[in-house]
C-alpha cells in the first residue's frame, strides 16, 4: 500500500513532532522529515519530500503560513496544504483558501478528525472545519438578501446552486432540492466558477463571504 506523505510545518518543536508521532500510527500514512519550522525550511522539505499533504500552522515565527502556503501551492501544485490554526478569523480563513489552501481546521480538533482531514484532502476534497463554515454560510445567506447584490451578474438559479455548493451538496443533492438534471447542475457549477474566475467551491464560499457585509 502506497503511504500517504505528510509534511508538517509548525514553529513548535513538540506540536510540530507530536503530529509526526501521530501520523505514524497509521499504517497509510508517513511523516516525512520530521516536519519543518519555517518558510524555508517548508519550501526545501517539500522539494526534497515531494509531500502529498502538509499541515501547515498559519502563524509562524519568521513568517506567515499563508506566505508559505501560497509559494508552495504557487511551486507545487499537486501538494495539498491544510491550514491549522487556533484561531477561527474569518479573513484568516479567506486569506488561506485564496492562497491555496484546500484545507482549515483548528487546533483543538481530535485526533482522528485530524487524519480523516488529512485522508480527504489527499483524495482531492476541500473542507473547512464546520464552526467556520457556519458563519461563511450565514454572511452568504444575508448577502443574498441584500439590495446591493455584488453577484447580480449570476442568475437566480446560479445563485441557488451557488449557496448549496457552499453548503457541501453533491451535485445530485442539488438536482434533487433544484428538480434539476445532474447534467445541469453541473453546467451550473462550471457557469458560477467561471464567472467569478474560481476553481473550486471552497474558494466559491470563501468569496462569496468575503463580499458579504458583516
Amino acid at each position: 500500500m502506497e503511504r500517504i506523505k505528510v509534511l508538517v510545518v509548525d514553529d513548535h518543536e513538540i506540536v510540530r513532532l507530536g503530529l509526526v508521532r501521530l501520523l505514524e500510527q497509521y499504517p497509510d500514512l508517513e511523516g516525512v522529515g520530521e516536519g519543518a519550522a519555517s518558510l524555508n525550511d517548508s519550501l526545501a522539505k517539500t522539494e526534497l519530500y515531494h509531500p502529498d499533504v502538509i499541515i501547515m500552522d498559519v502563524r509562524l515565527k519568521e513568517s506567515s503560513g499563508i506566505d508559505a502556503c501560497r509559494e508552495i501551492c504557487n511551486r507545487y501544485p499537486q501538494t495539498k496544504v491544510i491550514m491549522l490554526t487556533s484561531y477561527g478569523d474569518d479573513e484568516v480563513v479567506m486569506e488561506s483558501i485564496f492562497a491555496g489552501a484546500k484545507g482549515y481546521i483548528l487546533k483543538d480538533v481530535g485526533n482522528d478528525e485530524l487524519i480523516r482531514a488529512v485522508r480527504a484532502v489527499h483524495r482531492g476534497e476541500s473542507l473547512l472545519d464546520p464552526v467556520i463554515t457556519k458563519r461563511l454560510l450565514d454572511r452568504m445567506r444575508r448577502n443574498r438578501q441584500t439590495p446591493n447584490d455584488v453577484f447580480e451578474h449570476l442568475t437566480d438559479q446560479e445563485k441557488k446552486v451557488l449557496i448549496f455548493v457552499a453548503e457541501g451538496k453533491t451535485n445530485r443533492e442539488i438536482a434533487e432540492r433544484t428538480f434539476l438534471s445532474e447534467k445541469t447542475v453541473r453546467n451550473y457549477v462550471s457557469s458560477i466558477l467561471g464567472k467569478l474566475h474560481l476553481t473550486n467551491r471552497t474558494e466559491a464560499a470563501a468569496y462569496v463571504a468575503k463580499k458579504s457585509p458583516v
